[in-house]
């Protein structure tokens, strides 16, 4: 900081969790939140990242086993250079900055600066992994102490300092972290050292995440069965009677879409809820976005409505989206809810009939089924002769609802409340999943999702209808993804997020 300059840098060192987004503190978000620079490792769930602001400095450090992008050197460096210039600094550090995360290093190089710093614990994997795997670090009837110890000491040491002796048989549970390369020298020097050699040991291999997998044995026969099996880092080692417990306390790798990846299309601001209905079921879900919206080319036509709101009979709204667009425009307008006193609602279906009831109101009509043909027989059995429609919603809509409720009689005024567009491109997170091929279904829920993916997939078309098999929303969707020739393995009954949530479970269960 050049000197006259009074702003301040700072630099939170935040613990990210051990990998389940969910995971993370509500003091690491709110740094996050407010953060100029990001520096983050490998070990840190990516998803994460977007809770910084938009015009964040995101800074890969790497950090992954032996193989790191910066020498730690420079990343202290980084740091330092980055508070100095008056930033706020996050430094994302996988589990927990104090256990086996070098943060004290990082902390020491910023001391001695004398730049100021906050510590923001972690979740560390040393504990969370083994709850994933059902594995009780302590209980009463088998052990009440537990030890922490890398799997990775400093190389550059002469010798190790581990007491062998003494963790070998003076504690209940160990639990080594970054030890895979190490395990036939960790379970060998257990065993030398005193302890018994059938006691029950466990692998866990990315640990809280959908990949999440387990290897079980006993202390003699864990890194044969490791290297049999080609169990690879990063990965948890967990000693001791408690891993016996596991077999009635499994709980994660037993949730009915544990092992499945699923790709969600749906936008940005809106994939969460699926995302989140079906991580809740234990699948792991790749979202890649493949709209966004934006405002209309100009309001022209929704300032219009506005203006005459008093005089149209019915307002029909088509999605959640639609809603926020059109109380966006109503507030910026210097107006709010009471215009629409004399109107009555129709939402085509609960979502965004639910979306309605945030601004304090209910709609008058439902259909019973969710898509635009139910929501126009519902209106027909009204009767619609002379009445004023308003029907706000995106410019892309299909035709059937000005089409139909025309024929029925009704003046129809059309409002574009917003456009969907394609993204620009692929998020890394899909293009490394079609890249490796791990992707067991992808969901669509409506019909833009799916023409917007044909183009944002490119030369991977082909390939991917081949081999990825559909779940939609309901039938219009499906129709769409059939005719883009997308094998359609799982249609909702219920044309919501549930309902798709719910049909994706079945088709997986009954698929075994």
């Amino acid at each position: 900081m050049t000197k006259g300059d009074k702003r301040q840098g700072k630099v939170y060192l935040v613990g990210a969790g051990p990998g389940d987004p969910g995971l993370i503190t509500l003091k690491a978000l709110e740094c996050l939140n407010r953060a100029d620079v990001v520096l983050y490792d490998f070990l840190a769930e990516t998803a994460l990242l977007a809770h910084a602001p938009d015009q964040a400095e995101l800074i890969y450090v790497g950090k992954k086993g032996s193989d790191h992008t910066m020498a730690q050197s420079e990343i202290n460096r980084l740091i330092v250079d980055k508070a100095a210039s008056g930033k706020v600094v996050v430094r994302l550090k996988g589990g927990d900055p104090f256990i086996f995360g070098r943060g004290g290093e990082e902390v020491e190089e910023l001391a001695a600066e004398g730049l100021p710093f906050e510590i923001v614990p972690g979740v560390t994997s040393a504990i969370a992994v083994p709850a994933y795997a059902g594995i009780p670090l302590t209980h009463r009837g088998f052990t009440s102490s537990v030890a922490f110890i890398t799997g990775h000491e400093d190389p550059t040491k002469t010798e190790s300092s581990i007491r062998w002796d003494k963790i070998a048989t003076g504690i209940g549970t160990l639990v080594f972290l970054m030890g895979v390369r190490n395990l036939p020298r960790i379970t060998g020097s257990l065993i030398e050292a005193g302890r018994d050699p059938a006691t029950p040991a466990a692998l866990i291999r990315r640990g809280t995440s959908p990949d999440q997998a387990t290897l079980t044995g006993t202390l003699d026969s864990l890194a044969a069965q490791a290297q049999k099996a080609g169990f690879r880092p990063p990965a948890v080692l967990i000693v001791g009677d408690v891993v016996g417990l596991r077999d009635k306390m499994s709980w994660f790798e037993t949730k009915p879409l544990f092992g499945r990846r699923i790709m969600v299309t749906r936008t940005r601001t809106q994939a969460s809820v699926l995302t989140r209905a079906l991580m809740d079921l234990g699948a792991g879900v790749v979202e890649c976005p493949t709209i966004r919206l934006t405002q209309p080319e100009n309001w022209n036509l929704v300032d219009q409505a506005v203006d005459k709101i008093a005089g149209f009979d019915w307002l029909v709204l088509t999605s959640p989206n639609g809603v926020d667009y059109f109380f966006e425009r109503l507030w910026s307008r210097g107006l709010d809810a009471r215009v629409l006193a004399p109107v009555k609602l129709a939402a085509i279906g609960p979502a965004t009939a639910g979306r309605l009831e945030r601004f304090g109101l209910r709609a008058d009509l439902v259909p019973k089924e969710y898509v635009a043909e139910g929501l126009i027989q519902a209106l027909k059995e009204l009767d619609l002769k002379g009445k004023n429609v308003l029907l706000a919603r995106a410019s892309e809509a299909r035709d059937v609802l000005p089409r139909e409720l025309t024929a029925a009689g009704a003046r129809v005024f059309e409002a574009a409340l917003y456009q969907t567009l394609p993204p620009d491109g692929l998020p890394p997170k899909a293009r490394q999943a079609l890249e490796s091929g791990d992707i067991d279904l992808v969901s669509f829920t409506s019909s833009s999702t799916v023409t917007n993916l044909v183009h944002l997939l490119g030369d991977r078309l082909a390939w991917f209808k081949s081999n990825i098999p559909a779940a939609c929303i309901g039938p219009i969707t499906a129709r769409t993804a059939g005719e883009a020739g997308f094998d359609v393995a799982v249609e909702a009954k219920e044309y919501t997020i549930d309902g798709l949530v719910q049909a994706v479970s079945e088709y997986f269960a009954a698929s075994g």
